[in-house]
């Protein structure tokens, strides 16, 4: 047991480090029944629905429509260009991490059919930055925005207002990034058979389509329009699972589900500390951008937001730098965390070469924006 324990921990890179960093953090705040009520048990719900629905989905074939119309692009810039934008602009409406739980496979799917998966993680690093810079733009785009939205009594029209820019700019980016790509032969083919990765639905899998196409429509719901029912939705759909396909909730991603756990719990304890308190509340106003782009290094940007509000003197300066972090690293956002588990799965003992590139591609995007970010969010256009 301890070995397959230990095999386990060695595997899931992130699931290790947000694990010592929770348990770091009861030496630093005693646990109590304050950490219960901080921990984002909305996210966490939310997640675990969308990713047993979804693999349900990838059960059933249900995006075989969508794979058949994106197959036939015969370019592999094209096809890279309809993943990119449709996560870019889906993110808006659907929060960054839903938007990757559905392209990803799709990607993934499609490049491998094609015979181009030497494109696979590049492109999927763009569909990163796509998710977490579309996002941006709205309230309910990402955890972090729906978050500070809630909490600062901005107008939705003020906050979009705020983040225009940075969504015009990071499509414009986006689009040349992937120009640059294909700088070789921006019309190299890719060949796919629609029998390579498209089964016929089977006629005794209708009524599981319609339960998980009516589960995830009801999911989507939820997230929009931001019920306080989430709880009762949650219990739906998980006895709606037991019903129809029990065997879904076996193929769950608890890994992924534990390692948000332990980063919220990580964060919360921080947070409740006196003296990292006091110290926040020395340090952090009128410089929000750095230090959220820093502490989401550490914790991810959800948890780094719920840390650094009260203590927030500009919270334009804050969104920019929480919607920046997922360019730095992995942990910096949950979206990123979610992408790189998605590749993990498909393509077990490539973790490093995923990171490899992620962070060469994410890395020059951040450093064209850091600093023309940090001088607008710090202006009096947008205070």
């Amino acid at each position: 047991m301890l070995k397959k324990i230990t095999a386990l921990f060695k595997k899931e890179l992130m699931l290790s480090v947000s694990l010592i960093a929770a348990i770091a953090s009861l030496f630093i705040t005693p646990p109590s029944l304050r950490l219960l009520h901080d921990i984002d048990w909305k996210t966490l719900a939310t997640l675990f629905m969308l990713l047993s629905v979804l693999e349900g989905f990838k059960k059933e074939n249900i995006f075989r429509p969508l794979l058949q119309r994106t197959g036939r692009l015969s370019t592999i810039r094209g096809l890279t260009t309809f993943f990119v934008f449709s996560v870019f602009f889906s993110s808006m409406f659907v929060t960054n991490d839903v938007s990757l739980i559905i392209f990803v496979p799709l990607t993934i799917i499609l490049f491998r059919a094609g015979k181009k998966e030497q494109y696979t993680v590049p492109v999927l690093v763009l569909e990163n930055i796509a998710a977490v810079r579309g996002s941006l733009l709205t309230p309910f785009g990402s955890p972090q925005n729906l978050f500070l939205f809630s909490q600062s009594g901005l107008s939705a029209a003020s906050f979009m207002f705020r983040m225009l820019p940075l969504w015009v700019v990071s499509a414009g980016l986006l689009f040349l990034f992937i120009q640059f790509m294909y700088r070789k032969d921006l019309k190299e083919k890719i060949i796919i058979e629609e029998s390579d990765f498209s089964a016929p639905w089977e006629a005794e899998g209708r009524k599981r389509r319609i339960v998980y196409l009516t589960l995830f429509i009801i999911i989507i719901a939820a997230i929009v329009s931001r019920t306080r029912y989430w709880p009762v939705i949650t219990v739906m759909v998980a006895l709606a699972l037991l019903i129809f396909d029990r065997k879904i909730l076996i193929k769950t991603d608890y890994v992924l589900l534990l390692t948000f756990l332990c980063f919220f719990i990580f964060s919360s304890s921080i947070a409740a500390n006196p003296a990292i308190s006091d110290f926040l509340k020395s340090h952090v106003a009128e410089n929000e951008y750095w230090w959220s782009i820093l502490l989401s290094q550490l914790v991810s940007n959800v948890p780094a937001s719920i840390i650094l509000w009260p203590f927030t003197a500009n919270i334009t300066a804050l969104l920019y730098g929480l919607d920046s972090a997922g360019l730095c690293s992995i942990i910096g956002s949950l979206a990123s965390v979610i992408n790189y588990r998605l590749y993990a799965r498909e393509y077990p003992g490539r973790a490093m070469y995923f990171m490899k590139w992620f962070e060469i591609i994410s890395l020059a995007f951040f450093a064209i924006v850091v600093i023309p970010q940090y001088f607008l969010g710090n202006s009096g256009l947008f205070r």
